[in-house]
């Protein structure tokens, strides 16, 4: 849980535990109804393909998440993003010590907010508000920064995760199912890591190889156990996008000895509602926010 604004180690150290401290009470861890019929030219790999191409031009997503997450177990959560600027409003049940509670995140600016407990930073004077930059999401994974707050797995944009399928050596259609109102499609496959690299290798062309870099990306953002498979759904809409996709893998982790020791199973769904709304995020009002990184440098120098 790394944190920069210029300054040591020990202040994004600093600055990480507080953010999960305030946020997560001590934790650290779209269609129409009937759509139309797939291409039946196209073989499962190539729409497949086509979904990542056109699903990855959406510039908006409302979208909802379910299912089981490492350290965390069970979570729900619904939110809207934007692709440029990179914008993103969550509400998430099922998180650290407030899994009871839903948590508002809001990531907008450079910066992560959360409406959180704000007392545990000590006199906040009322706020309701934390915030803690620089803050990233829906970026490569080496980029993603929420200090913390949300899983890893949950970094990444979904948009992007969606596309994982397209680099399986095999991919199966498994039938048609009606997903959210609309009719789909059901793909289904298993990715690796030297899979995806095969499959970026292969690539006739530049916007392929970027499609299929990305896709490993993300895939490794998982935090899967090293060699192992990712099981992966798609179902696709009638205007050639994703609808819902599913991952579920092992995965692995360090424990407080830097030890690399098995996480538990992840099992997320994912299922798109509706595709290019219009998304407005903006910061909480300054009066009503307490900056951490500020709190830390005071708790330094106080």
């Amino acid at each position: 849980m790394g944190f920069s604004t210029g300054g040591s180690t020990r202040r994004r150290s600093a600055t990480g535990a507080a953010v999960a401290v305030a946020m997560l009470g001590g934790a650290t861890a779209c269609g129409s109804e009937s759509g139309t019929a797939p291409d039946p030219k196209l073989t499962p790999a190539q729409a497949v393909s086509r979904a990542a191409e056109t699903t990855t031009g959406l510039t908006s997503l409302r979208y909802r998440v379910t299912g089981t997450v490492p350290q965390h177990g069970r979570i729900r959560a619904e939110a809207s993003m934007g692709v440029d600027p990179s914008v993103m409003r969550m509400k998430i049940t099922g998180l650290g010590d407030v899994a009871d509670k839903p948590v508002e995140i809001r990531f907008v600016g450079g910066a992560l907010y959360t409406r959180a407990d704000t007392k545990a930073l000590g006199d906040t004077r009322g706020r309701h508000w934390a915030k803690a930059e620089p803050a990233v999401w829906g970026s490569g994974t080496a980029d993603n920064r929420s200090y913390g707050v949300l899983p890893r797995q949950l970094e990444g944009s979904p948009l992007v995760q969606s596309t994982i399928l397209a680099g399986a050596p095999k991919v199966r259609e498994t039938g048609t199912e009606t997903v959210d109102g609309s009719r789909t499609t059901h793909y289904a496959g298993e990715v690796t890591s030297k899979g995806l690299r095969k499959a970026q290798a292969a690539a006739g062309d530049q916007k392929t190889r970027e499609l299929r870099m990305n896709g490993l990306d993300q895939l490794l953002g998982l935090s899967l156990r090293s060699g192992s498979e990712l099981a992966m759904d798609l179902w696709v809409d009638g205007d050639g996008r994703a609808k819902r996709f599913r991952l579920r893998g092992d995965t692995r982790g360090l424990d407080g000895k830097g030890r690399e020791v098995d996480t538990g199973p992840l099992d997320l769904t994912f299922t798109f509602l509706e595709a290019d709304p219009s998304v407005d995020v903006e910061p909480p009002a300054a009066d009503d926010t307490v900056d951490i990184g500020a709190l830390v440098d005071q708790g330094r120098t106080g």
